[in-house]
């Protein structure tokens, strides 16, 4: 499988020698250059296989020089708030996010807590693509830390919306059962949810790393959790993917709620509990038009902006935006940090079924009814080309190229076709008020392909 590096860091295949100890050290080496060999925090997923890629980087790290916190199998977003703070110049991820158990990889995060942007980046392939030589003239030691997961709860917890509610979702007492596929949110959900006084079962919460389906927490992968919550009559089940930067819920009834409502519940909790008089919102282009809807029931302005968290983020800033995520799952809130976070997340679920005191099956069914579809296809040809073809056929369409190509039409429907910032593919999206428009958006695109 070819290495794939991008915006959201580095990926690759384990089981055939693509992410191998060369290439791990040639970027682990670079990043460290690019920080001037300042203090950095590593963390990983959890991942069989990631306890080996971990000591390699802490090794390489001291040995040219660097001091190094090791904080364990922690969320992807528990490395982003170390990362922010004054001691370090930066941090390590090592994750594949929600890739199959043979994928593994790196996220490279900088000193504000953030991921590198499109300018740091270009830097960081520099630094690797020239193989320069890369040494300090001191000497670097690893350091263990083993309270982070501690420290990221707390920080959620000084989050001033939740300090306000903590006391009545306590007094709900949910029910809450969670799928972690046994990798890096396996203690933190849970040991979260505890502090909010919930019930929590828990399906796959070993740390083994050995995922118990694909990783990806779309409703496919999620039948146990389902079949769980139904039969355990439980409030919520909740699904994070293996660095817990998304959250997935399945409702009360024990169906799966389509990731796109996490950010409009996150988003609707927010906004319905904010004294700002003008707020807001930014999701990128692939998430769906709820977010949309809700903003317009609060008066917030809506900004969108490409795939991608750092994207996401710039765009929050540049517009002081009070929330902001992505459709997959990632829900982004300032004042805890700029990095999509499960845990985040799922606070403000919490706190949108306990002010609204109703069933989670109960608010998802008073949003309007969208359709949204999306597909994904291997495509090897000139994808300038392949835009400008869409450009013809929909014609009729309002065109956006800031992430490939984006469509919206008259009708409120809207479609997307755009390059993967983590896979070797091409994604196909189409949205609108009824299946059959849907489908025939998506038709019509696989048509082209």
């Amino acid at each position: 499988m070819p290495v794939v590096r991008s915006i959201s860091g580095l990926r690759a295949t384990t089981d055939d020698g693509s992410l191998n100890a060369q290439l791990i050290s040639s970027y682990v080496k670079a990043f460290a250059k690019l920080l001037d060999f300042g203090r950095i925090v590593v963390g990983r997923d959890g991942r069989q296989g990631s306890e080996e890629i971990e000591k390699l980087v802490l090794s390489e790290l001291s040995n040219i020089g660097c001091e190094v916190v090791s904080l364990g199998i922690v969320p992807t977003p528990t490395v982003q708030l170390y990362s922010e703070l004054p001691e370090f110049s930066g941090g390590i991820a090592i994750t594949a996010s929600h890739n199959p158990q043979n994928w593994n990889g790196l996220k490279f995060i900088n000193s504000n807590g953030i991921f590198l942007d499109e300018q740091e980046n270009h830097q960081l392939w520099k630094i690797v693509d020239s193989n320069e030589i890369v040494h300090s003239r001191f000497s670097g030691k690893i350091i263990t830390e083993d309270n982070a997961i501690d420290f990221a709860i707390n920080k959620i917890l000084d989050i001033n919306i939740v300090q306000s509610k903590i006391q009545e979702i306590r007094k709900k007492e949910f029910k809450i059962a969670i799928d972690a596929v046994n990798a890096s949110g396996a203690i933190a959900v849970p040991k979260l949810l505890k502090k909010f006084n919930c019930e929590t079962f828990e399906l796959f919460c070993d740390s083994s790393g050995i995922f118990p389906h694909e990783p990806e927490p779309l409703p496919k992968n999620l039948t146990q959790l389902a079949e769980f919550v139904k039969l355990n009559k439980c409030d919520l089940g909740v699904a994070v993917d293996p660095d817990a930067d998304r959250l997935v819920l399945v409702d009360n009834q024990g169906n799966c709620i389509n990731e796109e409502f996490t950010i409009a519940l996150a988003i609707d909790a927010v906004l319905r509990n904010s004294n700002r008089e003008n707020n807001s919102v930014v999701v990128n282009l692939s998430s769906s038009s709820i977010s949309q809807w809700i903003c317009n029931q609060y008066g917030a302005n809506l900004y969108r902006s490409p795939v991608g968290e750092i994207n996401v983020v710039k765009k929050m800033k540049e517009t002081s935006s009070i929330i902001g995520g992505e459709g997959s799952g990632g829900v982004i809130l300032p004042q805890c940090h700029y990095g999509r976070d499960s845990l985040v997340g799922l606070a403000l679920v919490l706190i949108e079924i306990t002010d609204k005191n109703q069933s989670i099956s109960e608010i998802v069914s008073s949003f309007p009814t969208l359709y949204m579809k999306k597909e994904k296809f291997v495509f090897a040809g000139d994808f300038s080309s392949l835009v400008y073809k869409f450009k013809q056929v929909f014609s009729q369409g309002v065109f956006d190229e800031q992430d490939g190509l984006r469509i919206d039409f008259p009708n409120s429907s809207w479609l997307q076709i755009r390059k993967s910032n983590t896979e070797p593919i091409i994604r196909i999206i189409a949205e609108s008020i009824s299946d059959s428009q849907t489908n025939e958006l998506i038709a019509a695109a696989k048509q082209l392909l």
